[in-house]
């Protein structure tokens, strides 16, 4: 017993002068003199020692505890001076505020919002391929949203967009304003603001009054592109996209192009790309299909060139559209796209 209480002594005051703060000083407190403590327990197992060896086991833990006691309140006498001296300093720091000698304030760096660097980032594959950048208003009139693009009033693909629009009522009672649904209706500004040879790309925000879920938004972002110039063929817009799709997605990731309908091309396409998440075998986020789609795209309805005053006759033209948000999701396997907006830095900061 006399062996075990000279340990435990040795032990607590080695550990007593590695502790730094209050806090663990109240820790060290609990655990050897605390009333669940080891030299606690020793004490209350006196009785069953024979009485010569209770009376000196006995005073030597009550010598140590003493010890222990004294140790521990000189120790906390040091902690709070030394909390006091730091409180002091931080005050005079203070009061130096303008001392250039002082290290610097850390302010974290700021950093894109993964919709923005996607932006940009497609931005800059485009341009390199040759194209420029385009832009339109987020209030567009009817005209250039649907009109120009070979959707006149009674046309059915007006039904499948969920529009915005203004209160505002023209001379004749009709509301010719409307929140963009598409960045289309900057291609239809494009090809009327410029003469072929065209090749540009229009980005910006989109609205569609419609659910929010996973893969919806009720605000998105879009990029659509034109190209306008002589002898332009499928194969052109083939190898455009297929080369957009190698840069941005990598070379290991599944293309495929399949008939598709949109008013404002024909024929037209619809571009996909191997999921992330089950790469082809089939999951939630692809429907199990094994593809997502990217993007619209296909040859310039001539009527849409005609609206613009371009002579289908001399040009023919490529189109294509789609989703900014979507393609963050489809590179990392993402499988909710208000993540993205729901402004929360644990996972902003991954990108």
């Amino acid at each position: 017993m006399l062996q075990r209480l000279e340990e435990l002594k040795q032990t607590a005051l080695r550990e007593l002068g590695a502790v730094k703060d209050l806090s663990n000083l109240e820790s060290w407190r609990v655990r050897y003199l605390g009333r669940k403590s080891e030299l606690t327990g020793m004490l209350r197992g006196l009785a069953e020692l024979p009485i010569e060896e209770r009376k000196s086991a006995g005073a030597l833990a009550n010598r140590i505890k003493n010890e222990l006691s004294e140790q521990l309140e000189q120790k906390e006498a040091g902690l709070k001076g030394e909390s006091r001296n730091q409180a002091l300093l931080g005050d005079e720091a203070l009061a130096a505020r303008g001392d250039i000698t002082l290290p610097g304030r850390f302010f974290p760096a700021g950093r894109l919002h993964p919709i923005t660097a996607t932006l940009r980032e497609i931005s800059d594959i485009f341009i390199s391929l040759g194209f420029q950048i385009a832009e339109g208003p987020d209030v567009e009139l009817e005209y250039y949203n649907f009109t120009a693009l070979n959707m006149p009033a009674e046309h059915p693909a007006r039904d499948r967009m969920s529009t915005f629009w203004m209160d505002y009522e023209n001379e004749r009672g009709e509301h010719p304003m409307l929140l963009r649904t598409h960045t289309t209706s900057a291609t239809a500004r494009t090809l009327k603001n410029y003469k072929p040879p065209i090749r540009a790309i229009e980005f910006g925000k989109v609205y569609r009054y419609e659910a929010t879920d996973a893969t919806h938004l009720t605000m998105l972002h879009m990029i659509d592109g034109i190209a306008v110039d002589k002898g332009i063929t499928m194969a052109d817009l083939k190898g455009t996209l297929y080369e957009f799709a190698r840069r941005f997605f990598g070379g290991n990731r599944g293309v495929r192009f399949r008939c598709d309908f949109f008013p404002f091309v024909e024929p037209g396409v619809e571009l996909a790309i191997e999921c992330a998440v089950c790469h082809g075998s089939g999951c939630r986020m692809c429907g199990n299909s094994g593809w997502i789609e990217v993007a619209g795209a296909g040859m310039t309805h001539p009527k849409v060139l005609e609206y613009a005053g371009i002579d289908t006759k001399e040009y023919t033209s490529f189109a294509f559209g789609f989703g900014v948000d979507r393609l963050p999701l489809l590179r990392y396997g993402i499988e909710d796209i208000r993540l993205f907006f729901g402004n929360d830095l644990r996972f902003l900061k991954q990108f």
